[in-house]
């Protein structure tokens, strides 16, 4: 029997400071198949991130548990490495090391696995090749656009041949024509690796276009709200954007958006 590539029961999150409470997510459960590429959608401050941060192991959750291929990501407050080996992530800044070229950023996890130079340098140049800059191996992260820093970003987070890649708004500082290239380029490096995506935004047009399924966040504390299985053939163009099926998936999420920010 199969099991989810990330399932999460009962998760919830307070923050303290000060004597004082946040809470960020209460009760949220989801199972994310794999293989499939699942979209967190919400206004910001809705606990998108947060609720990344826990899939990622980067925050431990005040209460309910998170599983990576049916292995606890926790065990007794400490985080499980068999679980978080299967993980690869993408932030909102690309987080290049200035001193690295982008083929020694691209091979760093692997470095630190102690990986044989020649080994994972060859490894970063086909990853460069699948993300679009190959020819920029040599290059230093400010000789690069954004959008190319952000590719190099993607091809560092699969250097370990991730089964999940989780992205925390990869786009969100990008021009449109760039972060509407860049869609396809996910779609295209998804469709090639297989792995199971999880992607992190607020922007609707984005979300149908690259989701299997939405996950629609109320605002804080943040719940599951709405999912919505978008069914859009793929590979998908930009064209399919002015099709009546994405606009009404978009309307359908818009309208829901509304609803949720007047209640």
């Amino acid at each position: 029997m199969s099991h989810p590539a990330i399932e999460l029961k009962h998760i919830s999150q307070t923050f303290k400071r000060d004597e004082q409470s946040l809470v960020a997510l209460d009760n949220v459960s989801l199972s994310i198949q794999d293989k499939e590429f699942i979209v967190l959608l919400g206004a910001s401050g809705c606990g998108k991130t947060t609720l990344l941060k826990i899939m990622a192991g980067i925050i431990e959750p005040s209460a309910g548990e998170v599983t990576i291929h049916n292995q606890a990501l926790w065990l007794n407050q400490q985080r499980n490495n068999q679980a978080l080996d299967q993980l690869g992530v993408v932030f909102q800044d690309a987080n290049l090391f200035p001193w690295l070229s982008i083929e020694e950023n691209v091979a760093l996890p692997l470095k630190l696995k102690g990986v044989a130079k020649a080994e994972r340098l060859d490894r970063a140049r086909e990853l460069c090749q699948l993300v679009g800059i190959a020819g920029f191996e040599k290059r230093w992260p400010n000789e690069l656009s954004g959008g190319m820093r952000q590719r190099a970003s993607i091809a560092r987070a699969l250097s370990c041949n991730p089964n999940i890649l989780l992205m925390d708004e990869p786009f969100g500082a990008l021009d449109a024509m760039t972060r509407d290239q860049m869609n396809l380029e996910v779609q295209r490096i998804w469709l090639q690796t297989q792995c199971t995506v999880v992607l992190v935004t607020h922007a609707i047009t984005e979300a149908v276009f690259l989701a299997d399924r939405v996950f629609l966040l109320s605002p804080r504390p943040g719940k599951i709200d709405t999912v919505i299985d978008v069914g859009l053939e793929r590979p998908r163009d930009l064209y399919v954007q002015s099709t009546p099926d994405f606009q009404s998936a978009v309307l359908n999420l818009r309208q829901r958006l509304d609803r949720i920010a007047q209640t």
